[in-house]
């Protein structure tokens, strides 16, 4: 595993060893002494969560924040997708930038996304399986968003707008400005 971290502190790329052959392939996804060599950070993971998508299906941007903030190490076991991560964290030299990256089963490629951050993503292909490990448990009264189409965020998603498909909720979620009172990272 080698880790490259993107333009905002702490939200890394990680780029997997990948050992194919006639047989198929193997890589190993995460090793925590590894990750801790490469990132310098020291992360327990406690739930995995795995969502199966059409093409145009958005889901994001979302984020827990309390005691309940999660990071979110995450891949693509299947299909091609855009992945956002959201700086929200207040006096970061990078609040309310973004980074997005083409994440794809063929890549092997993973996105650590570090607590005080919205995350989501778009499927590019047909479908997608999209997979991540979160280092908190899930909680509904934690749970936030900001909308994904916010101007102050200048999000390309890479698909034209009436291709997206959101939840009823999704579509409801407030900008950063909006949400900015009740962020508490």
């Amino acid at each position: 595993m080698r880790a490259e971290e993107t333009i905002l502190k702490g939200c890394f790329l990680l780029h997997d060893s990948f050992f194919g052959d006639h047989r198929g392939y193997f890589f190993e996804s995460f090793n925590k002494k590894t990750f801790y060599s490469q990132t310098g950070i020291d992360i327990n993971f406690v739930q995995d969560n795995q969502s199966r998508s059409q093409r145009g299906v958005l889901r994001g941007l979302h984020f827990q924040h309390g005691e309940y903030a999660q990071a979110k190490l995450v891949r693509v076991l299947q299909g091609k997708v855009l992945d956002v991560a959201v700086d929200l964290r207040k006096g970061s030299e990078t609040f309310g930038k973004h980074v997005a990256v083409e994440l794809s089963d063929e890549s092997h490629t993973q996105l650590f996304v570090p607590r005080g951050f919205a995350h989501g993503f778009v499927v590019l292909s047909d479908t997608a399986v999209f997979f991540y490990k979160c280092d908190n448990f899930y909680n509904p009264s934690s749970e936030g968003g900001i909308i994904f189409n916010d101007p102050a965020l200048g999000i390309d998603w890479k698909l034209p707008a009436e291709e997206l498909i959101l939840s009823a909720k999704d579509k409801i979620l407030p900008t950063l400005a909006e949400a900015l009172p009740t962020l508490n990272f």
